[in-house]
Protein backbone atom coordinates (compact mmCIF):
# COMPACT_ATOMS: atom_id res chain seq x y z
CA UNK A 1 0.00 0.00 0.00
CA UNK A 2 1.11 3.56 -0.64
CA UNK A 3 2.92 4.89 2.42
CA UNK A 4 1.51 8.33 1.56
CA UNK A 5 -2.08 7.14 1.92
CA UNK A 6 -1.18 5.14 5.02
CA UNK A 7 0.28 8.28 6.57
CA UNK A 8 -2.66 10.51 5.62
CA UNK A 9 -5.10 7.79 6.68
CA UNK A 10 -3.65 7.70 10.17
CA UNK A 11 -4.21 11.45 10.43
CA UNK A 12 -7.70 11.83 8.94
CA UNK A 13 -9.03 8.30 8.49
CA UNK A 14 -8.73 5.88 5.58
CA UNK A 15 -11.96 6.97 3.90
CA UNK A 16 -10.97 10.64 3.81
CA UNK A 17 -7.44 9.74 2.66
CA UNK A 18 -8.85 7.77 -0.25
CA UNK A 19 -11.25 10.59 -1.09
CA UNK A 20 -8.33 13.03 -1.15
CA UNK A 21 -6.43 10.70 -3.48
CA UNK A 22 -9.45 10.71 -5.81
CA UNK A 23 -9.75 14.50 -5.62
CA UNK A 24 -6.14 15.68 -5.93
CA UNK A 25 -3.58 15.26 -8.67
CA UNK A 26 -0.63 13.56 -6.94
CA UNK A 27 2.69 12.75 -8.59
CA UNK A 28 2.87 9.01 -9.32
CA UNK A 29 6.26 8.71 -7.59
CA UNK A 30 4.79 9.97 -4.32
CA UNK A 31 1.87 7.55 -4.55
CA UNK A 32 4.19 4.66 -5.43
CA UNK A 33 6.44 5.08 -2.38
CA UNK A 34 5.99 1.94 -0.27
CA UNK A 35 8.29 2.70 2.64
CA UNK A 36 9.12 1.36 5.12
CA UNK A 37 10.41 4.87 5.90
CA UNK A 38 8.79 8.22 5.05
CA UNK A 39 10.87 10.69 3.03
CA UNK A 40 10.50 14.45 3.30
CA UNK A 41 8.61 14.81 0.01
CA UNK A 42 5.98 12.27 1.04
CA UNK A 43 5.64 14.06 4.39
CA UNK A 44 5.26 17.42 2.61
CA UNK A 45 2.56 15.99 0.35
CA UNK A 46 0.80 14.42 3.34
CA UNK A 47 0.82 17.73 5.21
CA UNK A 48 -0.70 19.53 2.24
CA UNK A 49 -3.42 16.90 1.91
CA UNK A 50 -4.40 17.19 5.58
CA UNK A 51 -4.46 21.00 5.41
CA UNK A 52 -6.38 20.93 2.12
CA UNK A 53 -9.00 18.64 3.66
CA UNK A 54 -9.36 20.94 6.66
CA UNK A 55 -9.91 23.99 4.46
CA UNK A 56 -12.52 22.24 2.31
CA UNK A 57 -14.42 21.31 5.47
CA UNK A 58 -14.54 25.04 6.33
CA UNK A 59 -15.42 26.50 2.91
CA UNK A 60 -18.77 25.22 1.56
CA UNK A 61 -18.36 26.81 -1.89
CA UNK A 62 -15.07 24.95 -2.35
CA UNK A 63 -16.65 21.66 -1.29
CA UNK A 64 -19.45 22.12 -3.83
CA UNK A 65 -16.99 23.06 -6.59
CA UNK A 66 -14.80 20.02 -5.89
CA UNK A 67 -17.83 17.73 -5.81
CA UNK A 68 -18.64 18.94 -9.34
CA UNK A 69 -15.10 18.17 -10.49
CA UNK A 70 -15.14 14.68 -8.96
CA UNK A 71 -18.47 13.97 -10.65
CA UNK A 72 -16.80 14.80 -13.97
CA UNK A 73 -13.81 12.61 -13.13
CA UNK A 74 -11.45 15.61 -13.01
CA UNK A 75 -8.48 15.90 -10.67
CA UNK A 76 -7.53 19.08 -8.81
CA UNK A 77 -3.99 20.48 -8.79
CA UNK A 78 -3.39 22.07 -5.40
CA UNK A 79 -1.08 24.92 -6.37
CA UNK A 80 -0.42 26.60 -3.02
CA UNK A 81 -1.77 27.28 0.43
CA UNK A 82 -1.57 30.71 2.03
CA UNK A 83 -0.98 31.38 5.72
CA UNK A 84 -0.63 34.57 7.79
CA UNK A 85 1.71 35.34 10.68
CA UNK A 86 2.44 38.31 12.94
CA UNK A 87 5.80 40.07 13.07
CA UNK A 88 5.51 41.89 16.38
CA UNK A 89 7.20 42.20 19.76
CA UNK A 90 4.54 40.11 21.54
CA UNK A 91 3.70 36.68 20.13
CA UNK A 92 3.38 34.67 23.35
CA UNK A 93 4.96 31.24 23.10
CA UNK A 94 5.11 31.32 19.30
CA UNK A 95 8.20 32.35 17.34
CA UNK A 96 7.89 35.81 15.87
CA UNK A 97 6.56 36.21 12.34
CA UNK A 98 6.96 33.61 9.62
CA UNK A 99 9.39 31.60 11.74
CA UNK A 100 6.36 30.11 13.51
CA UNK A 101 5.57 28.17 10.32
CA UNK A 102 8.78 28.12 8.28
CA UNK A 103 10.39 26.02 11.03
CA UNK A 104 7.89 23.30 10.02
CA UNK A 105 8.42 23.63 6.26
CA UNK A 106 12.22 23.76 6.01
CA UNK A 107 12.77 20.19 7.33
CA UNK A 108 10.32 18.92 4.70
CA UNK A 109 12.41 20.31 1.84
CA UNK A 110 10.82 23.74 1.44
CA UNK A 111 13.02 26.68 0.46
CA UNK A 112 12.15 30.34 -0.05
CA UNK A 113 11.79 31.12 -3.76
CA UNK A 114 10.17 34.55 -3.76
CA UNK A 115 9.81 37.78 -1.77
CA UNK A 116 6.74 40.00 -2.23
CA UNK A 117 6.25 43.37 -0.51
CA UNK A 118 2.59 43.87 0.41
CA UNK A 119 2.98 47.50 1.36
CA UNK A 120 -0.68 48.49 1.10
CA UNK A 121 -1.41 45.93 3.80
CA UNK A 122 1.78 46.66 5.81
CA UNK A 123 2.80 43.05 5.26
CA UNK A 124 5.48 41.01 3.49
CA UNK A 125 4.85 37.79 1.62
CA UNK A 126 7.31 35.00 0.89
CA UNK A 127 6.77 31.89 -1.19
CA UNK A 128 8.26 28.52 -0.32
CA UNK A 129 8.58 25.65 -2.79
CA UNK A 130 9.35 21.98 -2.14
CA UNK A 131 12.67 21.34 -3.87
CA UNK A 132 12.16 17.65 -4.72
CA UNK A 133 8.84 18.17 -6.56
CA UNK A 134 8.60 21.95 -7.17
CA UNK A 135 5.70 21.81 -9.66
CA UNK A 136 3.82 18.93 -8.06
CA UNK A 137 3.82 19.54 -4.29
CA UNK A 138 1.92 22.68 -3.33
CA UNK A 139 3.87 25.81 -2.42
CA UNK A 140 3.20 27.84 0.71
CA UNK A 141 2.66 31.60 0.55
CA UNK A 142 3.61 32.82 4.03
CA UNK A 143 2.83 36.43 4.92
CA UNK A 144 3.92 38.52 7.89
CA UNK A 145 2.00 41.49 9.27
CA UNK A 146 4.40 44.14 10.60
CA UNK A 147 2.97 45.48 13.85
CA UNK A 148 5.46 48.36 14.02
CA UNK A 149 3.90 49.94 10.91
CA UNK A 150 0.60 50.52 12.74
CA UNK A 151 -0.48 52.79 15.59
CA UNK A 152 0.47 52.20 19.25
CA UNK A 153 -3.18 51.41 20.04
CA UNK A 154 -3.17 48.75 17.33
CA UNK A 155 0.08 47.30 18.72
CA UNK A 156 -1.47 47.11 22.19
CA UNK A 157 -4.49 45.23 20.82
CA UNK A 158 -2.22 42.76 19.01
CA UNK A 159 -0.28 42.18 22.23
CA UNK A 160 -3.52 41.53 24.11
CA UNK A 161 -4.61 38.95 21.54
CA UNK A 162 -1.29 37.09 21.26
CA UNK A 163 0.10 37.33 24.80
CA UNK A 164 -1.21 33.89 25.81
CA UNK A 165 -0.29 32.08 22.59
CA UNK A 166 1.15 28.61 23.18
CA UNK A 167 3.58 26.67 21.03
CA UNK A 168 1.75 23.64 19.58
CA UNK A 169 4.92 21.61 18.97
CA UNK A 170 5.78 18.89 21.46
CA UNK A 171 9.26 17.47 22.06
CA UNK A 172 8.66 14.35 19.97
CA UNK A 173 7.59 16.40 16.94
CA UNK A 174 10.59 18.70 17.28
CA UNK A 175 12.80 15.57 17.28
CA UNK A 176 11.05 14.21 14.16
CA UNK A 177 11.45 17.49 12.31
CA UNK A 178 15.15 17.53 13.22
CA UNK A 179 15.47 14.00 11.80
CA UNK A 180 13.82 15.09 8.54
CA UNK A 181 16.21 18.06 8.37
CA UNK A 182 19.23 15.84 9.05
CA UNK A 183 18.42 12.61 7.19
CA UNK A 184 15.51 13.38 4.88
CA UNK A 185 13.63 10.30 6.13
CA UNK A 186 12.05 9.03 9.35
CA UNK A 187 10.22 5.89 10.45
CA UNK A 188 6.52 5.66 9.62
CA UNK A 189 5.41 5.65 13.26
CA UNK A 190 7.37 8.84 13.99
CA UNK A 191 6.01 10.55 10.87
CA UNK A 192 2.45 9.45 11.66
CA UNK A 193 2.71 10.80 15.21
CA UNK A 194 4.15 14.11 14.00
CA UNK A 195 1.78 14.78 11.08
CA UNK A 196 -1.32 15.81 13.09
CA UNK A 197 0.84 17.95 15.38
CA UNK A 198 2.46 19.75 12.43
CA UNK A 199 -0.90 20.17 10.70
CA UNK A 200 -2.39 21.35 13.99
CA UNK A 201 0.17 24.15 14.12
CA UNK A 202 -1.80 25.73 11.26
CA UNK A 203 -4.54 26.90 13.60
CA UNK A 204 -5.22 29.48 16.32
CA UNK A 205 -3.20 28.88 19.48
CA UNK A 206 -4.43 31.63 21.78
CA UNK A 207 -7.72 32.38 23.55
CA UNK A 208 -10.68 34.00 21.82
CA UNK A 209 -10.03 37.75 21.44
CA UNK A 210 -12.04 40.41 23.21
CA UNK A 211 -14.57 42.30 21.12
CA UNK A 212 -12.80 45.54 22.06
CA UNK A 213 -9.44 44.32 20.73
CA UNK A 214 -11.04 42.83 17.62
CA UNK A 215 -12.76 46.11 16.72
CA UNK A 216 -9.50 48.01 17.29
CA UNK A 217 -7.66 45.65 14.95
CA UNK A 218 -10.38 45.74 12.29
CA UNK A 219 -10.20 49.55 12.17
CA UNK A 220 -6.60 49.43 10.88
CA UNK A 221 -6.17 45.95 9.36
CA UNK A 222 -8.76 43.44 8.16
CA UNK A 223 -5.88 40.99 7.88
CA UNK A 224 -4.91 41.23 11.56
CA UNK A 225 -8.57 41.01 12.58
CA UNK A 226 -8.73 37.78 10.57
CA UNK A 227 -5.60 36.44 12.30
CA UNK A 228 -7.18 37.23 15.68
CA UNK A 229 -9.99 34.73 15.04
CA UNK A 230 -8.34 32.24 12.64
CA UNK A 231 -4.69 32.23 13.69
CA UNK A 232 -2.26 30.45 11.36
CA UNK A 233 -4.94 28.41 9.58
CA UNK A 234 -4.94 28.06 5.80
CA UNK A 235 -6.24 31.43 4.66
CA UNK A 236 -6.90 29.77 1.33
CA UNK A 237 -6.01 26.77 -0.80
CA UNK A 238 -5.64 27.17 -4.54
CA UNK A 239 -6.69 25.19 -7.60
CA UNK A 240 -4.36 25.47 -10.62
CA UNK A 241 -6.65 25.60 -13.67
CA UNK A 242 -6.06 26.01 -17.44
CA UNK A 243 -8.24 29.12 -17.90
CA UNK A 244 -9.15 31.09 -14.79
CA UNK A 245 -11.26 33.59 -16.76
CA UNK A 246 -13.50 30.87 -18.17
CA UNK A 247 -13.74 29.23 -14.77
CA UNK A 248 -14.75 32.51 -13.11
CA UNK A 249 -17.55 33.01 -15.63
CA UNK A 250 -18.75 29.44 -15.12
CA UNK A 251 -18.80 29.72 -11.32
CA UNK A 252 -20.59 33.09 -11.42
CA UNK A 253 -23.24 31.52 -13.67
CA UNK A 254 -23.75 28.85 -11.01
CA UNK A 255 -24.38 31.58 -8.43
CA UNK A 256 -21.27 30.90 -6.39
CA UNK A 257 -19.64 33.76 -4.42
CA UNK A 258 -16.93 34.64 -6.92
CA UNK A 259 -14.64 37.66 -6.75
CA UNK A 260 -15.72 40.38 -9.19
CA UNK A 261 -12.49 40.56 -11.22
CA UNK A 262 -9.49 38.41 -12.13
CA UNK A 263 -6.12 39.65 -10.86
CA UNK A 264 -3.39 39.69 -13.55
CA UNK A 265 0.32 39.81 -12.68
CA UNK A 266 2.67 42.44 -14.09
CA UNK A 267 4.20 39.74 -16.31
CA UNK A 268 0.77 38.67 -17.56
CA UNK A 269 1.69 35.04 -16.88
CA UNK A 270 -0.16 34.58 -13.56
CA UNK A 271 -3.91 35.16 -13.28
CA UNK A 272 -5.88 34.65 -10.07
CA UNK A 273 -9.39 34.88 -8.69
CA UNK A 274 -11.26 33.35 -5.78
CA UNK A 275 -14.50 32.57 -4.02
CA UNK A 276 -15.34 35.08 -1.33
CA UNK A 277 -14.55 33.99 2.21
CA UNK A 278 -16.96 31.71 4.02
CA UNK A 279 -18.75 33.44 6.89
CA UNK A 280 -18.14 31.61 10.15
CA UNK A 281 -19.23 31.89 13.78
CA UNK A 282 -16.36 32.61 16.19
CA UNK A 283 -16.22 33.20 19.96
CA UNK A 284 -15.28 36.55 21.52
CA UNK A 285 -15.10 37.90 25.05
CA UNK A 286 -17.36 40.84 25.86
CA UNK A 287 -16.70 43.59 28.42
CA UNK A 288 -17.86 41.35 31.27
CA UNK A 289 -15.64 38.47 30.19
CA UNK A 290 -18.55 36.37 28.94
CA UNK A 291 -18.25 34.44 25.67
CA UNK A 292 -20.34 35.76 22.77
CA UNK A 293 -20.50 34.50 19.19
CA UNK A 294 -20.15 36.72 16.14
CA UNK A 295 -20.11 36.07 12.39
CA UNK A 296 -16.75 36.91 10.79
CA UNK A 297 -14.91 36.10 7.55
CA UNK A 298 -13.27 32.68 7.52
CA UNK A 299 -11.16 31.10 4.79
CA UNK A 300 -11.73 30.88 1.05
CA UNK A 301 -10.74 29.00 -2.10
CA UNK A 302 -8.64 30.45 -4.88
CA UNK A 303 -8.04 29.68 -8.56
CA UNK A 304 -4.84 30.36 -10.48
CA UNK A 305 -3.65 29.99 -14.07
CA UNK A 306 0.10 29.85 -14.64
CA UNK A 307 1.70 30.23 -18.04
CA UNK A 308 5.16 29.00 -18.92
CA UNK A 309 8.41 30.96 -19.13
CA UNK A 310 11.81 30.19 -20.60
CA UNK A 311 14.56 29.01 -18.25
CA UNK A 312 17.45 31.45 -18.66
CA UNK A 313 20.04 28.69 -18.08
CA UNK A 314 18.67 25.84 -20.21
CA UNK A 315 16.29 27.58 -22.61
CA UNK A 316 13.63 25.04 -21.66
CA UNK A 317 10.02 26.00 -20.99
CA UNK A 318 8.86 25.68 -17.38
CA UNK A 319 5.84 26.70 -15.35
CA UNK A 320 5.97 30.21 -13.90
CA UNK A 321 5.67 29.39 -10.18
CA UNK A 322 6.03 33.01 -9.10
CA UNK A 323 3.52 35.28 -7.41
CA UNK A 324 2.73 38.99 -7.75
CA UNK A 325 2.42 41.57 -4.98
CA UNK A 326 -0.54 43.35 -6.57
CA UNK A 327 -2.37 40.07 -7.21
CA UNK A 328 -1.81 38.95 -3.63
CA UNK A 329 -3.13 42.18 -2.15
CA UNK A 330 -6.21 41.95 -4.34
CA UNK A 331 -6.83 38.34 -3.32
CA UNK A 332 -6.36 39.15 0.37
CA UNK A 333 -9.45 41.39 0.16
CA UNK A 334 -11.56 38.22 0.14
CA UNK A 335 -11.32 38.08 3.94
CA UNK A 336 -12.25 41.72 4.56
CA UNK A 337 -15.37 42.12 6.67
CA UNK A 338 -18.50 41.98 4.55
Amino acid sequence: MSILLTLVGRAVGADKANALAETLSIHSTLLAEAGPRVNRAVMAQALNMVLFADLIDRVPAAAAYLADKRARGEKTIHDHGAVRTVDGPVTGGLPRGEAALVRLLTPLGYRQNGLYPLDRLKMTGRSYGQVDFPEDIAQFFVSELHVDRFSPAFGAAVANVLAEAVDPLDAATVTTLAAFARDGVVDLDAAAAALPVIAGAFDRHYPAPSLTDYEALKTESAEMAWIATEGNAFNHATDRVPDVDALAAEQKALGRPMKDAVEVSASGRVRQTAFRAAQVQRPFRDASGATVMREVPGSFYEFITRDTLTDTDTGAKKLDLGFDSSNAQGIFKMTATA
